[in-house]
Order: C-alpha cells, then structure tokens, then sequence
C-alpha cells in the first residue's frame, strides 16, 4: 500500500523539474547570472573603485576606433583560421593510426593522451624552454645545419604567434584523437566486411565510410576546437604576454590586460561580449556547414 500511495506522487510533471532545480541553480548563479551581468557592465564605465556608471555605447564606439583591439582580433582569426582545421583532420589520421591491434598500441595511445592531462602552463614553460635561442629546437637546427643562426622562436613578430600555435595543437590533438577514437569504434563493422568483399581499397574505405561516419565526430570537433583557439590565453600569457609588438595578443589576453591591469572593467566586458557574439556565430556556421554535408 505506501509503494501505491507513493507512485503516483513520483508521476508528477514537476518531480523532474525538482531533480533538476540543484543544478539550474549553480548555472544561473555561476554562468547565466556572470554572463548577463557583463552585458549589463559593458554599458558602463567602471574602475572596480568607483561606482559603475551608464555611458550607453561609448565603450564600442571606442572598439571600432582601438588599434589594439582590431590588432587582437586579426590575430585571434588568424589562430582560428590555423589551428582549427588542423586540430580537425590531424587526429583523424591519429585515430586511425592507433585504432588498431598492434603491440604497444596502448603505450602509444598514451603518448599522445599525455600532452592533455598535462598542466597547459607546464607545457607553455616547457615549449619556452625548446624555443628559446640556446633552446632545443634551435640546437637541433643547428646541428642538423637547417639554419645558420639560432631563429628567435618568441622574440620575432613574424615567428611567435605561430609557436604559440604549436603549443595549442600539440596540447589539444591527444583530446580530439580520443573523441574520433570513439566514433570509430562505434562505426558497424560489417560496413568495412561487405566493402571487403566488393574489393574496395582500405583509402577508398576510409573515404566512403569513415569519413562520412565521423560526421558527428567532426562537428563536435570543429565547434569545440574553435572555442578553445578563440579563448586561448595560458599559453600567451606564459610564453609572451601578448609581445612581441602585440604579436600574440588575442581578444582574451586583451579583456584581462584591460579588466586586471587598466581597470577597464567596463571596456573589458564589451570586449568580452564582441568575442562572444564572434564565437557563437562561428559554432552555428560550423554546425550549418557539416549539417549541409549530411545531406
């Protein structure tokens, strides 16, 4: 009888509603509330000292007029326009290389995981380190008569923001490589038998089935690796601090060099709100993309 008396009580339309209030709570409190709140501030002029005050649109009219913002957005597209298609196609190749029954094929899969669970500020240590001129990679250069003279990695305009870019791909390629790892491993395998049997090559196999199987896999990929290049932060901070010459400044290092050493707050919020407009049009045209290649 309480078993009875009970059931229907757990029926109730708002019992899910409870289960999920917890976790509505710490969203609106720790996302949704910051989130509207910079909007509110991007309005404003505010020192963390006085009071915020409305100055309308003053703060983006003063983005269309600052060098040093079309500056940090020129570089944060250039890092989009490099990092993402790489860190899209490379674990593909990643995925299918370690997606098989090979000896050692699990210390290898943990070699290239390892850069991931690494501290991305040990890694951007580590890689200023390589760079530097009596570095790593300049001594393999070296010995290996590639150059003459030691290349200035970081200290170059025309070099940094690409060594930046290397750290990024090599930390982020184990991530992606384990998500394509997963979608193949969900592929049917009796698609690859039958192709088997019709005399198809193992390339054409990967072109006619892989591929369009990973579908999923690389929407999934291209949206979340175009987040991570659009915020990418830690390893400018480590290895340059956006120098040399405003090489590497990108819209995140600029939005912390305006709130935390300006005390632009309010500058720094319309900032934000720019980078957040840019990047989510840039996941609805990546998702409208791979959705028009389904069909």
């Amino acid at each position: 009888m309480p078993t009875r008396d009970r059931a229907p009580r757990l029926q109730h339309p708002l019992v899910p509603l409870l289960f999920l209030l917890p976790a509505c709570i710490v969203l609106g409190s720790l996302v949704l509330y910051p989130a509207l709140k910079a909007v509110w501030m991007s309005f404003t002029d505010y020192n963390l000292i006085n009071a915020p005050h409305f100055v309308g649109l003053a703060n983006y009219a003063r983005l269309w007029s600052d060098p040093a913002f079309w500056s940090a957005l020129r570089n944060t597209l250039l890092y989009l326009a490099v990092v993402v298609p790489v860190l899209v196609v490379a674990p593909i190749f990643l995925a299918l290389l370690v997606n098989r029954s090979l000896p050692g094929i699990a210390f290898f899969r943990a070699a290239i995981y390892l850069p991931v669970v690494t501290s991305l500020v040990i890694s951007a240590l580590v890689w200023k380190w390589v760079y530097e001129e009596r570095g790593l990679l300049n001594h393999f250069l070296l010995a290996t008569g590639l150059t003459r003279d030691p290349v200035a990695f970081l200290a170059d305009p025309a070099h940094a923001l690409f060594a930046v870019m290397a750290v990024t791909v090599w930390s982020g390629m184990g991530y992606y490589m384990v998500i394509y790892l997963a979608g193949l491993q969900a592929i049917p395998r009796h698609l690859y038998e039958a192709a088997e049997v019709e005399g198809v090559s193992r390339w054409q196999q990967t072109l006619h089935i892989t591929i369009p199987m990973l579908r999923p896999s690389i929407a999934v990929v291209a949206v979340m690796s175009s987040i991570s290049a659009m915020k990418v932060f830690e390893e400018v901070y480590v290895m340059t601090q956006g120098g040399p010459l405003d090489a590497t400044k990108t819209l995140v290092f600029l939005i912390y060099e305006s709130a935390f050493v300006e005390f632009e707050m309010g500058y720094a919020s319309a900032i934000g709100v720019v980078l957040f407009a840019i990047t989510l049009v840039l996941s609805l045209l990546n998702l409208r993309a791979l959705r028009e290649l389904r069909r």
